[in-house]
């Protein structure tokens, strides 16, 4: 049985810290130079700079695409967000942070994935086993609680949660990468956080 304390812990809360939060996308720390260089490289199809890419890019990547389609298939759209990445790599401007313009691909094609599967409810991250403490065990349950509540949110408002809530991104990038007006991500963003809510006191989670 869950402690008051543990019930009274939201598991909104962990969103920037505990559910695969991530640092950002590497090639976001990129100076400008070396972006460009990098992406001239790529578009001469230089495999050691797509290799670069590639490992500066997919770990986050990977994370963003496994909370939109799920775990099952979240290493085949991976595969085919990098193989998009670099047949689109031409259409990259540097007008945008090439870590915005590299999540865009990421949720374009994740969406597209579930509009050919007409799937948007996503298999829960298997956590690994191993001894923890009380408080590991009460974040593990909020984990995986926020995991489920986020597998029942449309699409769209779970790519615009992702994007904030996980990897940190502005209002202004995110409406970038989602290619949609910057007020329009704040109202998902309104009515992601109140479905969640809502989700997770289905789920069993005591406010």
């Amino acid at each position: 049985m869950k402690s008051a304390s543990s019930r009274r812990t939201s598991p909104l809360a962990a969103s920037n810290s505990g559910v695969g939060a991530s640092d950002g996308v590497e090639a976001l720390e990129w100076t400008a130079e070396e972006t460009a260089e990098i992406v001239e490289a790529c578009k001469r199809g230089d495999p050691a700079a797509q290799r670069r890419l590639y490992d500066a890019s997919h770990q986050n990547v990977y994370r963003l695409v496994v909370r939109m389609v799920g775990l099952q298939d979240a290493a085949d759209v991976t595969q085919q967000v990098f193989l998009q990445t670099f047949r689109k790599i031409d259409q990259f401007s540097g007008r945008s942070q090439f870590g915005t313009w590299i999540y865009r691909v990421a949720v374009n094609e994740s969406l597209q994935h579930l509009r050919k599967s007409k799937r948007s409810q996503m298999q829960v991250l298997e956590q690994e086993t191993m001894d923890r403490s009380p408080d590991d065990h009460k974040n593990i349950d909020n984990k995986e609680l926020l995991e489920q509540a986020l597998a029942r949110l449309e699409p769209d408002l779970r790519s615009t949660f992702l994007l904030r809530e996980v990897d940190g991104l502005s209002y202004d990038a995110i409406a970038d990468a989602l290619e949609i007006p910057e007020g329009t991500v704040g109202s998902r963003l309104n009515r992601a956080r109140r479905e969640l809510k809502q989700y997770l006191v289905e789920l069993g989670w005591e406010p």
